[in-house]
């Protein structure tokens, strides 16, 4: 609950200081969170499941910044990107590309993969210890083009 607990401090900190743009990204993530517990009927409290609804959120928004420049549209593309820029600070740091592949050999020979089929041991192995700070489609190409 360390990660929750982060984000609802810094409401009432941002509350306090009058931080307007802040606080409305903050509160998409409250919501998103509590969206979440009400589907499934659960409490999210797991760091990982948060960071997992951090990522998505961060995933949306750089569709969107696509789409808005698509339609020349910069003035609501800045407002998706100020929005990443609260939510990345919630994500651990991400992998530089050296650590990224020493943890893909690390998975490969941790998991005995041979070929492509094996691909979904790896990327389970990945995921469980990237922890939100890779980004799995990247980290998919790679593993696929080294079991290719």
């Amino acid at each position: 609950m360390r990660l929750k607990g982060q984000i609802l401090n810094d409401i009432k900190t941002a509350m306090k200081a009058g931080e307007k743009d802040r606080l409305k990204v903050l509160r998409l993530i409250t919501a998103a969170i509590k969206q979440i517990e009400v589907d499934q009927r659960i409490v999210v409290e797991d760091d990982e499941a948060i960071l997992g609804i951090l990522n998505k959120m961060v995933k949306q928004r750089r569709d969107s910044i696509t789409l808005f420049e698509q339609g020349k549209r910069q003035d609501l593309a800045d407002i998706e990107i100020a929005e990443i820029d609260i939510i990345v600070a919630y994500l651990p740091e991400p992998l530089s590309d050296d650590k990224l592949d020493a943890l893909i050999d690390a998975a490969i020979a941790a998991t005995g993969a041979e070929s492509i089929r094996d691909m979904g041991k790896v990327m389970g192995h990945i995921k469980s210890n990237a922890a939100g700070a890779a980004d799995m489609g990247a980290v998919g190409a790679k593993v696929k083009a080294r079991l290719s």
